[in-house]
């Protein structure tokens, strides 16, 4: 394998690895077997590589938003009651985030000649696993429940900040907003997009025949930023891991993110948002939509439009799921 490929493909693995730490995984091996073509895989045909959804679709909504009011031919997404997911999972003798800090790094060793021999290995996947939300090990409920109400991880603590505001919802959503962190209407009442931006997102989400109880919305960071600027890295670092928990839990078929903040913080690219938008990426097998945050929109209407284009996809590619 050239050099090139072969640092490409480290490079996949180790962005993967990262992520399973945060999520319990202490230790990895991977056979000879992975090579370049699933990295193609991953990018081509993400659905090839998921975990299946274990759960039904949302319940029914008649909401019609004025948000799409100008815009004919709206088709709701087809939705029925939710199911709970099966208990139980093979990965939930994994130890904890928490358990983890301190325990070092994630161990890998990419062996092309057989599979990797590590000592004191309590888990091993395999390069499929490693392209694919990893099964459920918690609830919602643990994962609020350890960051706690007056959470000190980051220097936003002592920065203003008057309440840790969690992700809220459907805790079965097939659709999740994310959104890059709380404002001042948010601080002041510990929930996510409740200020004007938030109201025209409720729109946006009766405009494809959904209701707020119906999806999932959290943010990149739970706490709000001095002056509403945009989260610093060391304040992400520290925040993420449990909106990516969140996610395996709730597995959802469909990320919404607004804005560039969270667009690049999730989908890990520096790529701006108006290039991101207008189509699907991956992540981790769940697709992403990129689009405007709802915030921009009240500075510029004319978004509207391109906004109202990128939740056709995902209305349509929701209502082909069954």
């Amino acid at each position: 394998m050239p050099n090139s490929d072969l640092n490409n493909l480290i490079a996949d693995v180790r962005e993967q690895v990262l992520y399973l730490q945060e999520l319990g995984v202490e230790t990895i091996a991977l056979s000879g077997e992975l090579s370049v073509e699933s990295r193609e895989l991953r990018a081509e045909s993400p659905e090839r590589l998921r975990i299946p959804n274990l759960r039904s679709k949302i319940a029914n909504s008649e909401a019609i938003s004025n948000f799409r009011s100008e815009i004919p031919d709206i088709k709701p997404v087809r939705t029925k009651t939710p199911e709970s997911k099966p208990a139980g999972s093979r990965l939930a003798s994994l130890p904890s985030l928490s358990k983890l800090s301190g325990s070092g790094p994630v161990r890998t060793k990419v062996d092309q000649g057989g599979p990797s021999e590590m000592e004191n290995a309590p888990t091993t996947l395999n390069a499929a696993e490693l392209l694919s939300l990893p099964e459920p090990t918690e609830t919602i409920e643990q994962i609020r429940a350890e960051i706690g109400p007056d959470c000190t991880r980051c220097k936003l603590s002592d920065l203003g900040r008057s309440k840790v505001v969690n992700s809220t919802g459907n805790f079965n959503a097939d659709l999740m907003f994310v959104g890059e962190a709380p404002g001042a209407d948010e601080d002041e009442k510990g929930k996510p997009f409740v200020g004007r931006a938030g109201q025209l997102l409720t729109k946006i989400i009766e405009s494809i025949g959904l209701t707020r109880e119906d999806v999932f919305i959290g943010n990149i960071n739970r706490c709000r930023p001095p002056g509403n600027r945009a989260p610093e890295m060391d304040e992400t670092i520290a925040c993420k891991p449990y909106l990516k928990r969140e996610v395996a839990v709730v597995r959802p078929k469909v990320i919404v993110v607004l804005g560039a903040t969270a667009a690049q913080n999730l989908l890990e690219t520096k790529v701006p948002i108006g290039k991101l938008r207008g189509h699907f990426h991956d992540y981790l097998g769940v697709k992403v939509m990129p689009t405007f945050h709802p915030a921009y929109l009240l500075r510029d209407p004319h978004k509207k439009r391109e906004v109202w284009e990128d939740m056709k996809i995902v209305r349509d590619y929701l209502n082909t799921q069954g």
